[in-house]
């Protein structure tokens, strides 16, 4: 079975309690979760003035190909409450999931690419990855080093 990396965060509500409902509702659509990361308190990324964020990665497997994996992490965004079409971008949500990778695949369609096209620029999704996947290497670059190129100020290890 091929393993995938999810980055989960939100900043509205009780979000450690949505991330680990976003967790049973993964599994309940067909997932075995293999890993999961601490729970980081981030900064929020984008032009959006907005609290915190939690964010969270899961090593998961059991998706039948990244299509289908995008499919129910989209299906679980709107069980918790996530509206995409009314929500400004990169602005304050209950819940995202991310794709970050889907073994060593790659894909490009207009709506999912991966490995996600902006985790080597991103700490907030690195921290936790690496966390679960310390030898990880996307698209030809070890993960740790990329995260060694970034800003990782105000990333914080929620216990």
């Amino acid at each position: 079975m091929t393993t995938a990396y999810l980055c989960l965060g939100g900043n509205v509500g009780d979000v450690a309690a949505t991330l680990a409902e976003a967790g049973r509702l993964l599994e309940a659509g067909g997932l075995v979760i293999r890993a999961r990361s601490p729970l980081y308190r981030t900064p929020p990324w984008g032009p959006v003035p907005q609290p915190p964020y939690l964010n969270q990665v899961l090593a998961v497997a059991g998706a039948p190909s990244p299509r289908a994996l995008l499919t129910l992490a989209l299906d679980v965004e709107r069980q918790l409450g996530r509206d995409r079409a009314r929500e400004a971008r990169f602005g304050p949500r209950t819940a995202d999931i991310d794709i970050l990778a889907y073994g060593d695949e790659t894909v490009r369609e207009p709506d999912l690419e991966l490995p996600h096209p902006r985790l080597l620029e991103r700490a907030f999704a690195l921290v936790p990855l690496l966390d679960i996947a310390p030898d990880i290497i996307i698209s030809g670059t070890r993960a740790r080093d990329a995260l060694a190129r970034l800003d990782r100020s105000g990333i914080e290890r929620v216990d």
